[in-house]
């Protein structure tokens, strides 16, 4: 009879959990094929379905696309503490990491791929590599970037890949199919792998802030032609920002995560992070300070004309409200807050507004520069996405969202500790 009333409420959990996941499963399809919709629109008409021209040709979606790629770069240098310098603290979000940044880079390059004005040209800057261009340097970095963030989740896998390769749950199934029939785990594998992790980390670092996000910074800092941009101290900025979202993702997924399967939450973990992501934070603040200081006392009439844009015209609910208030003030204050600093969903609060406010910081990059006209008596530049752009952007967010979410299903990508006792 205690068997029984035992298995029942973990039935019950278990059904509901299921009912959840498959509500969650069908709202991201019914986005994917709202947003592919307007992303057919948009690969059928062109260009003309957006509010992009030749005054303003970057918009929302390049925005969108540098906020993935800091998301995967900050993810990705998460990961490097735990298996590069040992921080086994942050262990239970190592894989997550990986994961994470991997989905990041794909959906970002989708964003780059509907934002082209002839996507089908898009192996061009791969097959005819322009050496003194960064804009084809970061094409290739972002390939090996990808191939050296799938192998170094493999290694972190393995060990539970050969485990689950004997069972015959769906799991077990994918394990089996990903791994040799001689695979085998000892003292010797666990060493040799552990070697590995710590190389493609090491590996990863450099790539990941010089070629990755570095890089995408790089692309804005040599237009010349736009003050605003053209800074040695954009691509550095770029960095710490991935940084600052990246971490902040990261504690948000894994506090939603274990919520939603009542699992257990690693609390010293997560303030621990909350202070991390703040610290973060605060370089990215005192970097953009001095980027704006600079512009200030520079007294370059299209720098001010571009910061007078991002902080004083129509633009600049998206700075102060978005980018300050609630991706700066609000975070900061629930993390340093006594009755706050400890609670867990004011930290996911200060999390997800911290992507938010990111979000905010790639708008602010990408528009208000193009609004100043580039040479006197030429029209001023005026963006706002379109209704298209808007749902295409849904629609690979939602693809990611999907892509991640079945990739839990089918790979360990954290393997629950038998010891776990899931919250009541």
């Amino acid at each position: 009879m205690a068997t029984t009333a035992v298995a029942a409420p973990s039935a019950r959990v278990k059904a509901k959990q299921s009912k959840r996941f498959k509500i969650w499963i069908g709202f991201l399809f019914l986005l994917l094929i709202a947003g592919g919709y307007f992303i057919v629109e948009r690969l059928v008409q062109g260009l003309p379905v957006t509010n992009l021209s030749s005054i303003t040709p970057w918009g929302a979606w390049i925005a969108f696309y540098i906020f993935f790629v800091g998301l995967s770069a900050g993810s990705f240098l998460l990961s490097t503490l735990i298996y590069v310098f040992g921080m086994m603290e942050y262990e239970r979000i190592g894989r997550m990491a990986l994961f994470t940044a991997i989905v990041c880079m794909i959906v970002a390059l989708t964003f780059v791929l509907m934002d082209l004005g002839r996507p089908e040209r898009m192996l061009n800057a791969i097959i005819y590599w322009n050496v003194t261009s960064p804009l084809a340097w970061e094409v290739h970095f972002y390939l090996v970037y990808i191939a050296l963030l799938t192998t170094e989740l493999y290694i972190a896998m393995r060990e539970d890949l050969v485990r689950l390769a004997g069972t015959a749950s769906l799991k077990g199934k994918v394990a089996k199919w990903l791994t040799f029939k001689n695979s085998t785990i000892t003292e010797s594998t666990k060493k040799r792998d552990h070697k590995w992790m710590k190389i493609l980390g090491t590996i990863g670092i450099p790539l990941a802030i010089l070629g990755v996000h570095g890089g995408t910074g790089t692309i804005f800092a040599v237009v010349q032609a736009r003050p605003s941009w053209n800074t040695g101290l954009f691509p550095v900025i770029f960095v710490v920002s991935a940084m600052v979202s990246g971490t902040a993702l990261l504690l948000a997924m894994y506090i939603i995560k274990k919520k939603a399967t009542k699992q257990k939450i690693d609390h010293g973990m997560v303030v621990s992070l909350a202070k991390m992501m703040v610290g973060f934070l605060f370089i990215d603040l005192g970097l953009q300070f001095y980027e704006y200081l600079v512009g200030v006392y520079g007294l370059e009439h299209h720098h001010l004309e571009g910061l007078g844009t991002m902080m004083g015209s129509a633009y600049s609910w998206s700075f102060w409200g978005v980018q300050m208030f609630l991706g700066a003030a609000i975070p900061i204050f629930l993390v340093f807050n006594k009755k706050t600093g400890t609670n867990v969903n004011a930290l996911l609060t200060a999390a997800i507004l911290i992507v938010i406010g990111i979000i905010g910081v790639r708008f602010n990059i990408v528009v208000p520069a193009q609004i100043v006209p580039l040479f006197e008596g030429l029209p001023a530049g005026d963006y706002f996405p379109t209704f298209n752009e808007w749902m295409v952007s849904v629609g690979i967010a939602a693809m990611g969202l999907l892509i991640y979410t079945f990739g839990e299903q089918l790979l360990p990508i954290e393997e629950i500790q038998s010891s776990e006792k899931t919250e009541g």
